[in-house]
């Protein structure tokens, strides 16, 4: 029921996809272009999306501190396993670390989980608190890294560094939009109607733009599903079976959540590896390969066990 419903929400998002597979296959658009793309989504587009969406959203509704703790320490216990397994593999570069942490726990909130609440719940509000939980704890983690795996050898002390990495983190139109979204509604500033209408026309573009972003990178490269590495597949296997579970188990045996904020939480942390791991490979010049592969085979993987997750999840 679920699975069949969320396909058919997910249409446009395969008509985005496939277009940027299409015209990168037939050369209309080069493929060196999708970094273009993932640029005016990264510094633009999500942004304009998430502070619109933020300063309207009723905040004090969408927070359940018990739900969010539970899947706050749900995060954090998969993020050390995935920096743990990354680190005993002999990756030591910190942006390495941080794209494969991105790829195993952060989860495609926005373009991904919106269609498939909506079809099963009847609203997507639950997403929210979730989504700025990433954007304002695990994107500036990961952005951190980021920054600092950037840094030359010449850039100063490691602490210097980090210092850096943190101030560039937070100065991220990502970053910036999300917090002054929270901000301006808990002081309750009034914002033009203008511009919020003007925030909501650019963000509705960060999803198609992401995607065919993601479709011209595929479409030049050629990747087949049949070409799966082993690291490839335990980040599959992390972000589609692991993390859920643990989810799961950290939020209703340890921080008891019951009910449907459990579902929510479970059927969240179940959605696929987001398009924001391709754009962040390419902007920083990471991975961008294993980035592409592990977005479009996550969001196959989550499709097909949707069905699975729902009979668990559901009260």
């Amino acid at each position: 029921m679920g699975g069949a419903a969320a396909l058919e929400k997910l249409v446009p998002v395969l008509l985005a996809f496939g277009g940027g597979v299409l015209l990168a296959r037939r050369k209309i658009i080069p493929a060196e272009a999708s970094k273009v793309f993932a640029d005016y989504a990264f510094l633009f587009a999500v942004p304009c999306y998430l502070f619109g969406n933020i300063y309207a959203s009723d905040l004090a509704a969408l927070f359940d501190w018990q739900a969010i703790g539970g899947y706050a320490a749900s995060a954090a216990l998969a993020v050390a396993a995935v920096a743990a397994a990354a680190v005993a593999h002999g990756l030591r570069e910190p942006r390495e670390v941080a794209l494969r942490v991105m790829a195993g726990v952060q989860v495609n909130t926005a373009y991904f989980a919106v269609p498939v609440f909506i079809t099963v719940f009847g609203t997507a509000a639950p997403i929210f608190p979730i989504l700025l939980f990433q954007v304002c704890v695990l994107s500036l983690v990961v952005i951190s890294l980021m920054e600092l795996g950037r840094a030359g050898p010449a850039a100063g002390s490691r602490g210097r560094q980090l210092s850096r990495a943190l101030g560039a983190s937070l100065t991220t139109p990502l970053v910036l939009a999300c917090n002054a979204g929270i901000l301006l509604n808990l002081l309750s500033v009034h914002v033009p109607a203008v511009v919020l209408d003007g925030a909501a026309f650019i963000g509705d573009s960060a999803s198609p733009v992401a995607l065919f972003s993601l479709g011209l990178h595929l479409g030049g490269l050629g990747p087949g599903l049949r070409g799966t590495s082993r690291e490839e597949m335990a980040l599959i296997a992390c972000k589609c079976l692991a993390f859920p579970l643990l989810t799961w188990v950290v939020c209703g045996a340890v921080f008891g959540v019951r009910g449907e904020w459990l579902a929510h939480l479970v059927l969240i942390a179940a959605m696929p590896t987001p398009q924001n791991l391709f754009i962040f490979a390419q902007r920083y010049d990471v991975g961008v390969d294993l980035s592409a592969s592990v977005v479009i085979k996550t969001s196959l993987v989550s499709l097909l066990l949707l069905p699975l997750w729902l009979q668990i999840a559901m009260p």
